[in-house]
């Protein structure tokens, strides 16, 4: 299902460079790290914050707010394609960079009003589904994409937690006009689970959101609409697939490691759990799989290691690929995404900053442009991606802050509606060693 869900987003291949990493390369057990990169890790962690709060800043239209699916990882991008998931990462970075002061309080709420009063009032909306991709200047419609739940879930959490940091009547009225004519009901359309696309000229897919994924922040908001939630019946109806990967147990469906941060960015799971599982818990131990999966990949391509790993759906010299693992997913061929590190700091901090710590004193300036790690690198081959992407560059952003302050998990999860949503998926504290 993962696969055929992502394939919409194989209709933005962009073109890569080639860089002289390939005389680089170095055996894994030769690859150590040469100490805190760039002044330590809390240094490195503002430096890749800053880069992707510049990416939102400057890749985003400044009179819709929209934000570019990807852009040139130098900058300079004139590509009219935004994607509502993007934008909705970029909301989420407004609020950090006024947080931590990367630009002025002032010039940061302006974009966020405008941002927010363009997705509200002047997008094409179905039953208050926004599409997925738009023309970055005027919000319309491109390549007859489909309206997706899981993208218009991450556009209202990005909008929530505007309206709990700024506290600002304009973005207060603008969000809940968005959040509250969402008609979540019919995006299930008749089933218990919600449908994974919508088109108007073939109506809904007949796949659905209905194994444990990323879609647990869709389901929360859903039931946590204060004008159209969605049964509790749905969030039971969720498959829960244990896989088993040597000594590590966990809930997961066959997908990148991605499935496993997104929600996460924004839901605090921490000290909580349903009558299923801890699913932060269950996240630390899908991340350390996925650790102990690339270091035994470090047989077949040496530049896999304990101190550098990280494969979820990314760029690759063939476009837009999903692979990952464990199991193996996808023609994996050594290539290295800085996204699936940057996004598993809450559950794996030390082996994350590890291999964050070895890309930059490594590779330098060769993998680390304007808004930080390009998308994708491949020391084997040199292959370099000349991209960021949004939604990776925002991941390790949230992440990255979450680790620092919890300041994104303290201010989204002060929005009323979505612990009521939690309330009614059944979520209760529970004693845990992880804070």
């Amino acid at each position: 299902m993962i696969s055929s869900r992502r394939e919409f987003l194989r209709t933005a291949l962009i073109g890569s460079a080639v860089f002289p990493l390939a005389g680089k390369i170095v055996p894994s057990d030769l690859f150590v790290s040469r100490g805190p990169a760039m002044g330590g890790d809390l240094e490195l962690l503002d430096q890749l914050e800053q880069s992707a709060l510049e990416f939102f800043w400057n890749e985003a239209d400044p009179h819709t707010g929209l934000v570019r699916d990807r852009a040139r990882a130098d900058g300079g991008d004139r590509a009219h394609k935004s994607s509502i998931a993007a934008t909705g990462f970029g909301l989420t970075a407004l609020c950090i960079g006024a947080q931590r002061g990367y630009l002025s309080r002032s010039e940061l709420i302006a974009r966020v009003r405008k941002t927010l009063r363009f997705v509200a009032y002047e997008m094409q909306h179905v039953h208050g589904f926004l599409y997925h991709f738009v023309d970055i200047e005027n919000g319309a419609r491109l390549y007859s994409c489909e309206i997706s739940p899981i993208d218009m879930a991450i556009l209202i959490c990005g909008a929530l937690t505007c309206r709990q940091y700024f506290g600002d009547k304009q973005i207060s009225r603008d969000v809940e006009t968005l959040y509250r004519r969402i008609e979540w009901p019919w995006a299930l359309n008749g089933s218990d689970t919600f449908a994974l696309s919508w088109k108007p000229q073939s109506g809904f897919s007949p796949l659905h959101w209905d194994g444990y994924c990323e879609s647990m922040m869709l389901y929360l908001l859903a039931m946590g609409s204060p004008t159209h939630a969605v049964p509790a019946l749905s969030w039971h109806k969720i498959r829960r697939p244990w896989l088993v990967y040597g000594n590590y147990r966990f809930i997961s469906i066959r997908a990148p490691l991605f499935i496993h941060q997104f929600s996460h960015a924004w839901f605090d799971f921490r000290g909580k759990q349903d009558e299923y599982a801890n699913y932060f818990e269950n996240s630390v131990i899908a991340c350390q799989a996925h650790r102990q999966f690339c270091q035994e990949l470090g047989d077949r391509y040496p530049c896999y290691s304990g101190k550098v790993w990280g494969i979820t759906a990314s760029d690759s010299p063939r476009g837009y690929v999903v692979w990952g693992g464990p199991p193996i997913q996808g023609p994996i061929d050594g290539t290295i995404v800085p996204a699936a590190a940057a996004g598993s700091l809450p559950f794996v901090y030390s082996e994350s900053m590890s291999v964050l710590r070895n890309l930059r004193s490594s590779y330098g300036n060769e993998i680390w442009k304007r808004y930080g790690f390009v998308d994708a690198f491949n020391p084997l081959t040199g292959w370099v991606s000349r991209d960021v992407i949004g939604i990776d560059v925002g991941i390790g952003m949230l992440m990255a802050e979450n680790v620092r302050s919890q300041f994104v998990w303290k201010t989204f999860m002060g929005n009323p509606e979505v612990n009521v949503g939690m309330e009614r998926a059944g979520f209760r504290r529970v004693a845990t060693g992880t804070t």
